[in-house]
């Protein structure tokens, strides 16, 4: 039986024999994009989406994000000029085919409008607020001036200010406010738009 079977197949050595071309394919035969496989370095980088405003969206963007285990610094969505819109601000930290697939798979979300990387000199600021013991009054008022920041709540055992700016701003001023001894931070992440009259997103005119 197995002679009459290897005289019917094709010539040439079996198919667990043959070569196969090097990282093209997987042991199971899946291919596998040369691109994808080589080693790329992690970078940080601001992706800035334009989104309908409706229920749910954030849920939806946010789904997609975990199910991809994409590696995400900050996440923020807010209204824009226009009522209809958001804008969500997500700070990734992945190398660039993973940055690539954020912006791919995004775009596939329906009520999402236009999404971009934004450049290096884009403008971005977040706002953070800062609770800390207030054993030393005068010294928390005085790196909240030096800051730019503005006390919010001033009471006998505790003080709380507010500061925004770029990240590596509010990333000094948190590390000047912990000689006090800090209770509590809550950060609201990075929101951005790109500098000049370049378009942070690019609307189709049906939209407008």
């Amino acid at each position: 039986m197995s002679g009459r079977n290897e005289q019917r197949g094709l010539p040439g050595p079996a198919p667990e024999d043959r070569q196969r071309p090097r990282g093209r394919r997987t042991a199971q035969g899946v291919r596998v994009d040369p691109e994808a496989e080589a080693e790329h370095p992690a970078r940080r980088t601001v992706i800035s989406a334009l989104v309908e405003h409706e229920p749910g969206v954030l849920a939806r963007v946010s789904g997609l994000f975990s199910r991809r285990q994409f590696n995400i610094e900050s996440l923020t969505v807010a209204d824009t000029q226009n009522d209809d819109w958001a804008r969500i601000t997500v700070v990734v930290e992945e190398p660039d085919p993973g940055i690539d697939q954020v912006e791919k798979q995004l775009a596939k979300v329906v009520p999402v409008i236009h999404v971009r990387e934004l450049e290096a000199d884009a403008l971005a600021r977040e706002l953070v607020v800062v609770k800390v013991d207030a054993d030393r009054p005068e010294a928390v008022h005085a790196i909240t001036e030096m800051y730019g920041g503005t006390t919010l709540d001033a009471g006998p055992r505790t003080v709380t200010v507010e500061l925004t700016g770029d990240e590596q701003k509010i990333d000094d001023a948190i590390d000047a406010f912990r000689q006090f001894g800090i209770r509590e931070i809550a950060r609201t992440g990075q929101t951005a738009l790109a500098r000049g009259e370049t378009k942070t997103a690019v609307v189709p005119d049906h939209l407008k």
